[in-house]
């Protein structure tokens, strides 16, 4: 059931169908911290730096024909998804994640060579060091494979989410633009606004997030590739990096470069911290939204009862009929992990002593968590919750008008002291204040009638 693969700390048993080698044997048994793996966002992000580099060397005229073809088949099955078992590594492990690197450089190996010999565990032609890593390090390769995920994830996953949250709500405002409510400051009834002016605020935050995340990319699309070990670049060719990140963005359609300063991409991870920092902002974004949403639904009796939520499953195991906003909840509990992994990703950055950050792995697993579940996150509250929304028109409309916080625009006509005895009278007898403003004799029907009306109080 097991082979002998050898290193340089000698031999080692590696089960006999693994495609990985004996630096990925020595980590797994080293690591079992956690159930904690790479996602496969990520394995295959790596598989796109290792096939770029593959092209490059192959221009360069590094890499043999036949040995170019076997690589980038299995690199490209690797893609594909064949071989997602074979990266059994634990997120805790070396700061670099050099046993990652080696694990995805033994994989295309041994299938390489597989491919070139029909035998599984030849040792030759194919080396994991000297061709599939060639011209790398991991101190170079790690950072380019975390920026060429995270980018990706973003763009094509996560702004696409946040356009379709945004326009939810904007439809959601429009149907409902004609509908005033009771204003609330200190959870306290206040002036009203309308449901559309309530909504523009939830969607000008999300424009504003998806703008902030828009604006990290301009960072985030510069790759450490081309450093290798401590930044200098040394075995490599100097344009390797220039020619990699070229290659990189014909094969993802993203427009990555080189670092502009090699130090600053291996010893810091600066640009991931930026991205984490707007991903925060867009959770405590979202945790506000979901919060508004809970008690504008809350009730029915009880509550504020403004708004019903869409129904997705019974909300008691004890309580029948009970339902409860759970969409809302399910989000801010992704609000509050973003923020954690936020927390995380802030102290393994400062963490990069002289020429390499050694918290590489977990930054990886946080930063990905992040984008993934605030994608989910932001596509369940657009179609299972905004979407199907509908506002309780008949008791927003009562709870308007028995309001005497309206009073408060009687405040340049009869004064903010007699303003506040119709507010008291009003409360006491549990009448509007436009009744009671005429009957005090500090306004006519006909003024009342003019100084109230609803249309102009939102828009004064």
């Amino acid at each position: 059931m097991y082979r002998i693969e050898r290193d340089t700390f000698g031999e080692i048993k590696v089960p006999e169908n693994a495609y990985w080698g004996a630096q990925t044997q020595r980590a797994l048994e080293a690591y079992q911290i956690s159930n904690w793996r790479f996602p496969e966002n990520f394995i295959k992000a790596l598989a796109y730096v290792k096939l770029a580099c593959l092209e490059v060397n192959y221009e360069l005229g590094k890499i043999p024909n036949q040995y170019y073809n076997a690589i980038k088949q299995a690199i490209n099955e690797i893609i594909e998804g064949k071989f997602n078992d074979q990266f059994p590594l634990d997120v805790f492990q070396t700061g670099s994640a050099t046993s990652t690197n080696m694990n995805i450089n033994e994989v295309i190996s041994t299938r390489a060579n597989e491919i070139l010999t029909n035998k599984r565990n030849t040792k030759e032609p194919i080396h994991p060091n000297d061709h599939v890593n060639m011209g790398q390090s991991t101190n170079d390769v790690i950072p380019t494979a975390m920026n060429v995920a995270a980018y990706y994830e973003v763009k094509y996953k996560l702004i696409p989410a946040l356009e379709n949250l945004y326009n939810v709500i904007i439809e959601k405002s429009k149907e409902y633009k004609d509908v005033i409510k009771t204003g609330r400051t200190h959870l306290m009834d206040a002036m009203p606004v309308s449901f559309e002016q309530e909504f523009s605020g939830w969607a000008t935050q999300i424009l504003y997030a998806k703008n902030r995340i828009e604006g990290t990319f301009v960072r985030l699309r510069e790759l450490a590739i081309g450093g290798t070990a401590v930044g200098t670049g040394i075995n490599t060719h100097p344009e390797f990096g220039k020619r990699v990140a070229q290659k990189l963005s014909e094969l993802l359609n993203l427009d990555f470069v080189e670092a502009k300063n090699h130090f600053e991409a291996q010893s810091s991870r600066d640009s991931i911290l930026e991205l984490s920092s707007s991903l925060k902002v867009l959770a405590s974004a979202l945790i506000k939204i979901s919060n508004d949403l809970r008690l504008m639904n809350s009730g029915p009796i009880a509550g504020f009862g403004e708004v019903v939520l869409p129904e997705l499953h019974p909300g008691s195991s004890i309580m029948p009929g009970k339902v409860n906003p759970v969409v809302p909840e399910a989000v801010r509990m992704v609000g509050v992990q973003v923020i954690a992994n936020d927390v995380a990703i802030s102290i393994s950055n400062s963490l990069g002593e002289f020429q390499l950050n050694v918290m590489l792995p977990l930054i990886v697993y946080n930063i990905l968590n992040s984008i993934q579940i605030l994608t989910n996150a932001c596509n369940l509250l657009a179609e299972k919750c905004i979407k199907g929304l509908v506002v309780n028109k008949e008791h927003v409309q009562e709870l308007l008008y028995r309001n005497p916080i309206l009073a408060t625009v009687l405040n340049p006509i009869i004064g903010y002291d007699k303003a506040a005895e119709v507010v008291k009278r009003a409360l006491k007898e549990k009448r509007s204040v436009k009744e009671i403003v005429v009957e005090m004799g500090y306004l006519s029907k006909e003024e009342a009638e003019k100084v109230f009306d609803l249309n102009k109080l939102i828009k004064p």
